[in-house]
């Protein structure tokens, strides 16, 4: 199974100004067409709480699944043809669920807790990180967590304007990183 982390930083590597501040509102038309296309691609998105609470639309026919530490208080949007989940299983085991259900690709969406307890795991394959020419001096981290020293292998850059950039990296060791 293909493990995906998608990420939008500003230049000096924020995800967000605050917790309840959304991407889709300082990224660029370019960012926001990659996003999309590579979670209509996902056979399944993976996701904190307080980040899938900055979302107003979804992909028809995704199939979302929602970290919170109470699953069973989790109120999913009315949307037919999308399915949500709310979990707070163990990353591996979510992913062994996924696996058992036939899916071979899963997005990694966000917050930066979501990225750094599946990195710890030692399950992320690939991270795409777009870089936006934005810097906010100060705000929401990547990565909430030390993760050490994390080695990882540039694959390719893509040009999506003039002024935006998408890293793509594959994660060089999937060991169980502590």
């Amino acid at each position: 199974m293909q493990i995906a982390l998608l990420a939008a930083i500003t230049a000096d590597g924020f995800i967000g100004k605050d917790k309840d501040d959304r991407s889709f509102d300082w990224t660029s038309a370019e960012d926001k067409k990659f996003y999309v296309s590579h979670l209509k691609q996902s056979d399944a998105i993976i996701i904190g709480r307080q980040t899938f609470n900055t979302f107003h639309r979804y992909p028809k026919n995704s199939h979302w699944y929602i970290y919170t530490s109470q699953p069973e208080k989790f109120a999913a949007p009315t949307t037919p043809t999308v399915q949500f989940e709310a979990t707070n299983v163990p990353p591996a085991e979510l992913l062994e669920q996924l696996k058992a259900k036939g899916y071979s690709s899963v997005a990694l969406c966000g917050g930066s807790s979501i990225y750094s307890l599946f990195l710890q795991a030692g399950l992320v394959d690939k991270l795409y990180l777009t870089v936006e020419p934005l810097v906010f001096g100060t705000g929401i981290p990547l990565f909430s967590e030390d993760l050490g020293k994390l080695p990882l292998k540039l694959v390719q850059t893509h040009s999506l304007s003039s002024q935006t950039l998408v890293l793509e990296y594959e994660v060089v060791s999937r060991q169980t990183m502590k």
